[in-house]
């Protein structure tokens, strides 16, 4: 089994974990309706896609 030969230090150990970050989602504006959706998803408030109409929205 492998053993360290040393004690990692406490800013080597940070250092290595300081790139775990959240990401902001991509929102873009929507062509139709200019309400804020997410890339490549239907937009909840008007229902299109791509310029297409793809599903009612009430």
């Amino acid at each position: 089994m492998a053993v360290p030969k040393r004690k990692t230090s406490k800013s080597r150990r940070d250092k290595r974990r300081a790139n775990w970050k959240l990401e902001m989602p991509g929102v873009v504006e929507c062509p139709q309706c200019h309400q804020p959706k997410l890339n490549h998803r239907v937009c909840k408030n008007c229902g299109y896609y791509k310029n297409k109409k793809v599903i009612n929205v009430g």
